[in-house]
This record gives C-alpha cells, structure tokens and sequence, in this order.
C-alpha cells in the first residue's frame, strides 16, 4: 500500500492507505478512547466514544472506522472533541444498569474494600483481609469493636433478612495477625511534620503520612495518647490493652513519635511549629460538652468529661448513685452503661424524641436495656437546681408534630406535662463542640475551616478529624486523615491535592429494589446472620469487661457464604468507567427508565448480565469472525435490543474452555462469575 501523510493533533504522521484514522493514532501512542473497537474483528461503529473531528471542514467522523485519506487533518484532543465523547458516554451511561462498587464500600467513610476483605475472610485468608483492610483503616481492632457500621446499613443482603455482619471480619483478622503484620512503607524522605492530637485522626494522619516516607512529631495535652479511643469509649466496649497494641505498632513503623502533656499554647506554640516543620496538622477533636441550654446545667456533668474522668481513673471511680443521663447518642449510651457498672441505684436515660429516633446506635440503646436502663422518652429538661444532696430535674413531656430541617418530626411541649425528678448524679450528653486554636479561622459551627479537597487551612497548617467535622465517629475521623495526609503530601511536591473523579452506576440502595431485581453470580446462602456472644449478664452488670465476643473463625466463614458480592466483576478493567471518570461523564446527566433484560447465570462459569451490555456488539463478531462459531446475536430492535443466546439458552459448558468473548467485552456483560487468576489470564492473553 501506498504511503500518505497524515496530521494529528499538529502532528503530521506516516500511515498506509486503507488504515482508519484510530489504526494510525495508536501507532503513534495519540490516544483515542473506544469501547467497540478490537483489531481482531470487523469494524463496529457502534459507540462513538472514539469520535474525531477534521480540523478544515469541521466534520465528526468516528475514527474506529473513519480511513485517513492523504494530507487530512485531524483534532483528536480539543475540548469540543472531549465534550462531544462525554455526550456519547453520558448516553451509554443512561442505559447501564449494575454496580461498580459495592454499596457496603461506598457507604464506608473510609472507603475500605469490603467486599474483598469479607471474600478473604471467607476463604479463610485473615492475614491477606488485614492487609485489605489496613490500606485504609489504621485502627482495625479498635474500629473492629466500635465501628456504627454504616457498611452494613447499606449491605444490600437487608433486601432479603439482616445484613452480614461484616464489621466482625476486621476484629478477627486484627486479633489474629496484628502483632506479626507490618505493612509495606516508602523510605523515609527527610520530611516531618507536625501533628496536634494523638487521637484517631492525628494518628491516622501519622500513619498515612509515614507510609508515604514522610516522618511525623505528634503532640498530645493528656497523660496519654489516643483520644476519644482511650478516654471516650468505655473499657467494656475497647478495653485498652488492645488500644495499647494498636499504639504499639506506630512505634513498630518507625517514623512517628509521640509526645505527651504537650498543651498548645502551653508547651508548644501553632506558629513556632509552623516554622519547625514542613507541615502542621491540627486534629485537636470535640471536647467541650453542648450546653443543655437550660438553668442550673452547670450541676450536670458533661458526657464526655464524665467518661475522661472515668477512663483516666481507670475504670474506678465513686459511686454515682441514682443517675440521669440526658441525651440519646452513642455517648450518651456510653454514659448509661458506664453508670450502671458504678452503682446499685436506678440509672435513667431521659430522650426528647421517641426510640425509635435516637441517633444511637440499635444495639447499644438495646444491650443498655438488657443491663437494667430506664429510658424516659419524649422528655424534655427544663432547669437543675440542688435541694440537701440531692440534685432535682424539672422536665416536661414532649409529643412528635411536624418534621424539622432533619426529616424528623419535631417534638414540642405537652401542656401542663411538668414534673420534678431527683437524683444524685446528672449527666447532660447532648453532643460536643470543638475549642479552635486561638487565631485559627472556623466556620459558623466553631469548626476549624479548611479547603474541602486538600484539608488546608492556610501557609503549610492543615486540619482533620472532629475538629474540622464536629463530633463525628473514629472511622470517620481516620477517613479524614487520610484526606489530610493527602493533603500534605501533594502541598510538599508544590501542588494541590484533587480526589481523582469517580463514577459510580447501581442498582439502588436495598431500600428501593426488590429482592427479583437483585443479581446473584451464585444462588445465595440462605443461613441466618451469626448471632453475637456476649459475656454473661451479671458479669456485664458488675464489671468493665468486654461486652462482645471475636467471631471465631467458622462463624465468619459462615458469615462469609451470605454475602451477595455486589460489585461488578468487571470493577478493576471497566472500560466504561475508564474512559467515563477520564472525559468527567455523568450516570445522571440522562434520566430515564432502564429496560430490564435481565441476566442468566445458568452457565457454572460465565455470567450474561444484560443490564450492562452496551450494545457494542464485540462479542457476536469475536465468537463469530475469531471463534468461528455463532452462539450470540442481536435480537429485537431499537431500544429494545439486547444481546442474547439463540432462544435464550444458556452458553454451552464448553465456552469456559475460550472465553474469548469475555476477555472482549469492555464492560463486564459477559464475565467469569469468578474471576479468572493472573495465571489463567496470561494463558489466555498468550493463546490469542
């Protein structure tokens, strides 16, 4: 074939007669994006991904199929290029059904691989799930027992009965592995910064940061380090020789130091330390108890402070007698329990809102009444005030009327529903604000303000954990420290950190399908979840000795089975996703009704997900042009087509001995139902 020249993107290249304008681009390494092009096949033409435009006649042509013709010229990267390949993939998205994360990832704050450490767990491979879970949790056995579980909130198996109880795969994997786990780290670099706050979110801004080579001093104002770990959260719930462990292991990285009863603006000064060091985290928490708003509060203990009392006398304090706890959050749960450890007395829990309302989490408000609470609900403090030695609350009944901003209904006063009560300790947990640093800039709440993507608040002072959020939870707080660490280490390179863009396509939250529009890669297990051990009541009552039991490992291998594996199996080679978070498409830039074409999994192998098929038709020319066989087809027309097996039959056993259509598909429409090892994979690549 003759030779002509041919310009791209201002270069001007060699190609051969008959080639297309996408042929002579990859030759050149111009990338071109395309989800229906495949060298092996006849030309597609069916996506539009790959769509170019002749820079002298304006004209659009898809470059899959589009020949170069002699001195053409070619834009393959302007941003009228790039906008019109969103259209198209904005068009395919609106069509695509399935899930490319698993809603129990995406619900994580931290956004750890579920999925993949409950798998590992299941098969027994606890150490591979720790190492799963530590790339983004670096609290596993203490998140392992106070995690609120927002995974299994949004665990899609609640369609059909109660969630896996999916929190209990980390807490067995770190009880069994921690000592001997080390994870792998970048040669330290010569960088330090300086971090404020030995909780979980300075500490996890530590070990984020040491992980990238970057070494950390952190600073703490108590005794000892770990923050709302150690002195906010009771023993029975995270006894501390396991949050010693866990501390340990900072020590065993290497890198990091930490540096007890060092008060900011006391022993260490904000702008000294921004001087010393080449960057500054601030992650000084929510300590100052709300206000009850109400006279005499002053008598009441604060939550929080009533809990840093008793953790920093280790578990042994006076005392409290008949007690009532105001409030109905996980602190306050806390304060209720810790209470009834203390005393032979009533303990009460007087809450606003109905039960069912509490923002606690079920279990704890459940497993308080197993242990003797008395919850007072729909009730309102109006003042304290002493009388000898008692302290008496005055209160008034509520009742739910119209929602509030929350969507909750609000509760207003009962008329004429006053009444005193009298007790001997009153503990006002009504939540927690944030006491910024002197001089630091905070937003309206009296949180520390900072950029939302990098976490910087201004120079080379950064910020992260509850201060920056508000009272929040520990695996929130160390998603926040990966974010801050983030933050840094791009602000170290000169730059600004920006989180990648991602896409997410799914079914739905469980709350809006149908146990018949799930999709199952193996009929589901049909066990019920494993039930939770405690120790034994009275044991509970009288001592601050871990409530819960570990899962063993036959419980989680069973617990393991329920899992539905959410996630589309084509998650880590999409190119749909690819070629969508790279041009900035958007699942819901089109609404519409998506046809339901169902699946079939009948094959023991090979999942046909119709949902996510494209239509690209690389799969009919693969088995037809490359196979030299004709098991799939287009069937119906327009919107309604849809690629199936000749009357919808299965796929013969014997296609698992190809799967050269399932290597072709760009989208995970046809796919292994496991995928296949790296092994097999390089066999196949070899083969072709």
């Amino acid at each position: 074939m003759s030779q002509i020249k041919v310009t791209i993107d201002g270069q001007t290249l060699n190609a051969e007669e008959g080639q297309t304008i996408l042929q002579v681009a990859r030759e050149n390494q111009i990338h071109i994006p395309s989800l229906c092009f495949d060298n092996r096949v006849s030309q597609n033409t069916s996506c539009f991904v790959c769509i170019v435009q002749d820079a002298e006649s304006g004209q659009w042509m898809p470059s899959c199929s589009s020949q170069v013709q002699d001195g053409m010229k070619i834009n393959s990267s302007t941003p009228e290029v790039e906008d019109m390949r969103k259209t198209a993939l904005d068009l395919i998205l609106s069509e695509h059904s399935g899930d490319c994360e698993a809603p129990c990832t995406l619900a994580c704050p931290a956004h750890a691989k579920v999925e993949e450490y409950v798998r590992a767990g299941r098969e027994g491979n606890h150490f591979e799930a720790l190492k799963i879970i530590k790339e983004r949790i670096p609290f596993p056995m203490s998140i392992g027992r106070v995690c609120p579980r927002f995974c299994e909130q949004d665990c899609r198996r609640n369609v059909k009965d109660q969630p896996v109880a999916i929190n209990d795969f980390k807490r067995l994997a770190a009880d069994l592995y921690y000592d001997e786990y080390l994870e792998d780290m970048e040669d330290l670099t010569g960088e330090k910064a300086a971090i404020i706050g030995a909780g979980p979110a300075g500490l996890g801004a530590a070990y984020f940061l040491r992980r990238a080579g970057i070494a950390s001093d952190v600073y703490e104002k108590r005794a000892e380090p770990g923050g709302m770990l150690r002195y906010g959260i009771p023993e029975y719930r995270l006894p501390k020789d396991i949050l010693e462990k866990e501390l340990a292991h900072f020590e065993k990285m290497g890198g990091i130091t930490i540096n007890c009863n060092q008060e900011l603006g006391q022993d260490i000064e904000l702008e000294e330390l921004k001087n010393n060091y080449d960057a500054v985290i601030m992650a000084v928490g929510c300590w100052q108890p709300s206000s009850m708003r109400t006279e005499g509060e002053e008598l009441a203990w604060g939550g929080i402070d009533y809990l840093e009392k008793l953790a920093s006398q280790n578990f042994e304090m006076e005392d409290p007698g008949e007690t009532i706890v105001v409030g109905g959050g996980n602190t306050a749960m806390d304060c209720v329990r810790s209470s009834l450890r203390l005393t032979e007395e009533q303990v009460h829990c007087y809450y606003r809102r109905t039960a069912k309302q509490m923002p606690a989490e079920e279990y704890e408000y459940q497993e308080a009444l197993e242990e003797g609470a008395n919850f007072e609900i729909l009730t309102q403090p109006i003042s304290l005030r002493k009388e000898g030695d008692k302290l008496v609350l005055k209160c008034i009944r509520m009742e739910l009327g119209e929602p509030d901003a929350s969507g909750r209904r609000r509760p207003i006063p009962v008329d004429d529903s006053e009444f005193e009560v009298k007790a001997d300790t009153v503990i006002a947990a009504i939540g927690q604000k944030t006491i910024a640093p002197e001089g630091v800039p905070t937003n309206d709440w009296g949180d520390v303000e900072v950029k939302e993507d990098n976490c910087r608040v201004e120079d080379n002072l950064f910020a992260a954990g509850d201060c920056v959020s508000g009272p929040a939870t520990i695996v929130e707080a160390v998603a926040g420290a990966r974010r801050v660490a983030n933050g840094v280490q791009a602000y170290l390179k000169d730059d600004t950190y920006k989180p990648p863009y991602l896409i997410n396509v799914s079914r739905g939250h469980w709350q809006s399908v149908s146990e018949d529009e799930l999709v199952y890669l193996q009929e589901p297990d049909e066990s019920e979840r494993v039930e939770q051990r405690h120790i034994d009541l009275d044991k509970r009552k009288q001592t601050f000795e871990e409530v819960s039991l570990t899962f063993t490992k036959d419980e989680v291998e069973l617990e393991g089975k329920r899992c539905f594996e959410c996630s589309c199996t084509a998650r880590e080679d999409c190119q749909l996703k690819e070629h969508s978070e790279e041009l900035g498409a958007d699942p819901e830039a089109f609404s519409g009704e998506k046809i339901d074409h169902g699946y079939n999994v009948e094959h023991p192998e090979i999942v046909m997900d119709r949902g996510k098929c494209i239509k690209c038709g690389i799969c009919i020319k693969i088995c037809n042009e490359v196979v030299n066989e004709y098991l799939l087809g287009f069937k119906n027309r327009g919107y309604n087509t849809k690629i199936d097996t000749a009357f919808g039959q299965p796929l013969p056993v014997d296609c698992e001995e190809c799967g050269e259509c399932l290597e072709a598909c760009p989208v995970g429409a046809l796919d292994w139902k496991v995928k296949k090892n790296e092994e097999i994979l390089k066999k196949l690549a070899e083969e072709k």
